[in-house]
């Protein structure tokens, strides 16, 4: 890639609107514990909160295109928007579970609009150097993504309680539409023109490419849930240095999705995706094989450099196997990650409760054999293809 890299108004306005997002799906966690003192819950119930907004999520990866072709997406991203600020005023205020449940699964159902329609906006604004937006989008959300349990922290001790860490950044839609909104003007897409329908099928390559997002959300995932119940279970770690240790993970998915947007300036993004899978295979395999504390959390940290970049680069190769049908494989791509955040963690708890955390956590190694073999397999496909070959 030679071009230089333009970031414009709109470029920006995605990229802060996909942190706005991110920011709403990582507080769920830090906010549960006072929910579930405040309403008396169950740890079961208190879970809800998060399955109800990956619920929405799915939801919106199956149906979010066609709500999206109907309002237009200017209008459906700041309905987005709208979605999460509703849903996060009605969750703070909320005095029951069922009502905190129902805000959660609203966010996830509407605001996930943002999810979907971010990455067809970059890509078609950006083109060939897609990946470099999404990757940049995806390090902004991360940065702004672990400030959220900071926020709930700081909150927590003043007079409005955890409750202003969600009340303060709902206004930012608000804020974003009053400096970005009047100015900018969406690219002309096909996929609003009646002659190229958004039911179009989508190619068989998106599909393998696909499967390859499930299986890299899925190691992210089970890395983010899992990895303090390892430290402390197979380990032996105590609870708080535990839970403390996934920072290194959240802190290495920043770094390295912040080296992947660079290297795909210059090195095409399957071989960068295939470096980072071999990086993280090998931080992988030192976390879990390695009994030496300081090898296990260099592991885990290293494990988190190489999957940081997985998700976007993919998602970039997907969304470019589209062609101008690139809401509905974005969608799609939203309904990969629902799955992988519903589905994975939940296959590796099952597990763990059958033979134990360390042995279940062996199911990471199979999914990041099954993402470099899907990778490398797709990539020879492409060899003679020289619009694909260079993403």
């Amino acid at each position: 890639m030679t071009h230089t890299f333009q970031r414009n108004r709109l470029t920006w306005l995605a990229y802060l609107l996909l942190a706005f997002y991110g920011y709403f799906l990582n507080v769920l966690g830090p906010i549960t514990p006072f929910l579930k003192e405040e309403l008396h819950l169950s740890y079961t119930v208190s879970s809800l909160h998060f399955t109800a907004f990956a619920v929405g999520i799915l939801l919106i990866g199956l149906s979010g295109h066609l709500l999206i072709e109907r309002l237009g997406r200017w209008v459906a991203l700041w309905i987005g928007a709208a979605g999460i600020s509703l849903g996060a005023f009605v969750l703070l205020a909320g005095q029951s579970p069922v009502i905190t449940i129902g805000a959660a699964f609203g966010m996830g159902l509407i605001g996930s609009l943002i999810l979907v329609i971010i990455p067809s906006l970059l890509s078609e604004q950006h083109q060939e150097q897609r990946a470099v937006a999404l990757s940049e989008a995806n390090v902004i959300a991360s940065l702004v993504s672990t400030a959220a349990p900071l926020m709930v922290g700081w909150f927590a001790p003043l007079p409005g309680g955890w409750r202003l860490a969600l009340g303060v950044v709902a206004f930012t839609p608000i804020v974003l539409r009053l400096g970005f909104g009047r100015a900018i003007q969406l690219p002309s897409t096909t996929n609003e023109d009646s002659s190229t329908p958004l039911k179009q099928p989508l190619p068989i390559k998106y599909w393998v490419y696909w499967a390859a997002l499930v299986l890299a959300v899925s190691v992210e995932f089970c890395m983010i849930f899992w990895s303090a119940d390892y430290l402390e279970n197979g380990l032996e770690l105590p609870k708080v240095d535990a839970a403390q240790s996934v920072s290194l993970f959240l802190a290495a998915m920043i770094v390295g999705r912040l080296a992947g947007s660079r290297l795909v300036h210059r090195f095409s993004t399957h071989r960068v995706v295939i470096v980072a899978i071999v990086l993280a295979t090998s931080g992988f395999l030192m976390f879990w094989l390695m009994r030496n504390t300081t090898l296990v959390l260099l592991g885990l940290f290293v494990t988190g450099l190489g999957v940081a970049s997985l998700y976007p680069l993919i998602l970039s190769i997907a969304i470019g196997t589209a062609q101008h049908n690139t809401v509905q494989a974005s969608a799609r791509a939203t309904l990969a990650s629902g799955t992988a955040i519903l589905a994975l963690p939940l296959v590796l708890g099952r597990l763990a409760d059958l033979v134990g955390i360390r042995s279940a956590y062996g199911i990471v190694l199979i999914l990041l054999i099954g993402v470099f073999a899907i990778i490398v397999g797709a990539g020879r496909g492409l060899q003679g293809q020289p619009n694909e070959a260079n993403e």
